[in-house]
């Protein structure tokens, strides 16, 4: 039997840290502006130190109450003082565990380990321990691992060039920070030059005032946008520390990854947990053949800012047959796919909202002709994105589809600008939806939504499907979407 590292005191202490209110109120009560206050303070100190006191001898307690132990088949926590809370987890059962040793506990030589099943919803930890090193090892002598005579060979090396690929393609607002970074660069000359004009037009007494505002203003501007880059770029930077030195070993049953340059964070997963590899990209990855491998699986990327990557970006004519094992597939066509007739299911609402943009500067210049060189700057810089969503939403009606073989079942769709294309197997599908207007039932056409297993469940939705080829695969799947629908 094992006890969680005496750093957990800590953290057991501070769930009674209101108590100090006490020693507060005490302190304002006897505060007054004389020479006898500190004496007066320091006579009751004792019940200060005798309330910090309770507090710590609290998380002793906890602490010494909260037991870790082992039977041949589970992992038991036992934690509590007057209500016990006794946690079984079979190891049969767990589907990762992860363990990482953050610079504010190296110091200590604590670690924290945490264990999932697939039990559970909203991500929750199923069970959460801070550990010295005689307890970890005993832990994790009870953990699944690889064996080390069966791991699968061939598997990409994991480069910096990759992370590195990674890290810029999925920092948060790359293209959006430049975007808007763009915007406030120009937008400050446009807004100083109407503002300015603006201000003329009220009183020539006060243009010299004005002036000394409004040059204030691209200065803002300029300070607004450099804002905007060195957020993506700081996003950036903890991408790559995150993520560097990728590393990642599987045989059949398991799979080992390890990633973090300053944390670094090891995970143990179960394969026959996954529920789904989703190999996603973004338009510019798609021209070029590149994609980011993800996985669904309890407790991995649960962490906050944390992505469930497998593989960071890499070439799809690369990814080997030998990786089938752990769930990844490539170059496999679809058998059933979106329709080319249901364009308007794509595009409809893009082109709708691109030929409006303009349409849409000429009236606001038309009413409010101070603001035309500004608004024509909006128009364009609206424009852009607007643009680039109609050729995204293009592709994904040429690449949408379904592919069956086998146990598995391929998913391609798109989601706003991203692609995914997620593989799982059939039995991990637990719900099919068939969505149809009047006008496509007319036209025998759907949209096809599907779920599959997990703490969370996520809809991967295909527009402009033939609504018999999706009764054909609900069919398949064992499902019956029913007789209404009009194929």
């Amino acid at each position: 039997m094992y006890h969680e590292h005496p750093i957990k005191m800590l953290k057991y202490s501070a769930k009674n840290i209101w108590l100090l209110v006490f020693p507060l109120m005490r302190g304002i009560y006897t505060y007054h502006f004389d020479k006898d206050w500190f004496y007066s303070w320091v006579k009751g100190a004792w019940f200060d130190i005798a309330v910090l006191g309770a507090i710590l001898v609290f998380g002793f307690v906890r602490w010494f109450f909260s037991r870790i132990d082992f039977t041949s088949e589970e992992i038991i926590h036992r934690d509590g003082v007057f209500v016990r809370v006794n946690t079984y987890i079979p190891y049969k059962n767990i589907s990762s565990t992860t363990v990482e040793q953050p610079f504010y506990l190296a110091p200590f030589k604590a670690l924290r380990f945490r264990c999932d099943t697939r039990a559970g919803i909203f991500k929750t930890v199923d069970m959460k321990l801070i550990v010295g090193k005689k307890a970890f090892e005993a832990i994790m002598l009870h953990m699944p691992d690889i064996n080390e005579k069966k791991k699968i060979e061939g598997l990409p090396q994991i480069n910096m060039l990759s992370v590195l690929l990674f890290s810029i393609f999925f920092s948060s607002g790359f293209s959006g920070t430049i975007y808007v970074a763009t915007f406030f660069f120009k937008g400050g000359d446009i807004a100083y030059n109407i503002i300015s004009r603006s201000l003329n037009l009220i009183t020539a007494e006060t243009a010299k005032i004005s002036e000394k505002l409004v040059l204030k203003i691209p200065t803002a501007a300029l300070f607004i946008g450099v804002f905007f880059i060195i957020s993506w770029f700081l996003s950036f930077l903890v991408n790559l520390f995150r993520y560097g030195k990728f590393v990642i070993e599987c045989d059949k049953k398991y799979m080992k990854i390890g990633y973090g340059i300053l944390n670094r964070k090891e995970y143990r997963i179960k394969t026959s947990h996954i529920n789904y590899t989703d190999l996603r990209q973004n338009l510019i990855m798609k021209l070029f053949g590149a994609v980011a491998v993800n996985i669904n699986c309890p407790g991995y990327g649960s962490s906050k800012n944390r992505l469930p990557v497998l593989l960071p970006v890499k070439f799809e004519k690369n990814l080997s047959k030998d990786l089938n094992a752990i769930g990844i597939y490539s170059g496999i066509k679809n058998d059933y796919s979106a329709q080319p007739a249901g364009i308007g299911s794509y595009l409809l609402i893009p082109l709708l909202v691109t030929s409006l943009i303009i349409p849409s500067h000429d009236w606001i210049a038309r009413l409010y002709p101070r603001f035309e060189e500004l608004s024509f700057f909006i128009a364009v810089m609206l424009e852009i994105p607007a643009v680039w969503f109609v050729i995204v939403k293009f592709v994904a009606l040429l690449t949408s589809g379904v592919a069956l073989y086998e146990d598995k079942i391929m998913v391609r769709c798109s989601a706003w600008t991203r692609f995914h294309t997620v593989v799982s197997e059939k039995e991990k599908v637990i719900k099919i939806e068939l969505e149809q207007n009047l006008l496509q039932a007319m036209n025998g056409r759907c949209a096809m939504s599907i779920w599959f297993e997990g703490e969370e469940h996520k809809r991967f939705r295909i527009k402009a499907m033939k609504a018999s080829e999706v009764q054909k695969i609900a069919q398949k799947l064992g499902y019956d979407l029913g007789s209404k629908v009009s194929a």
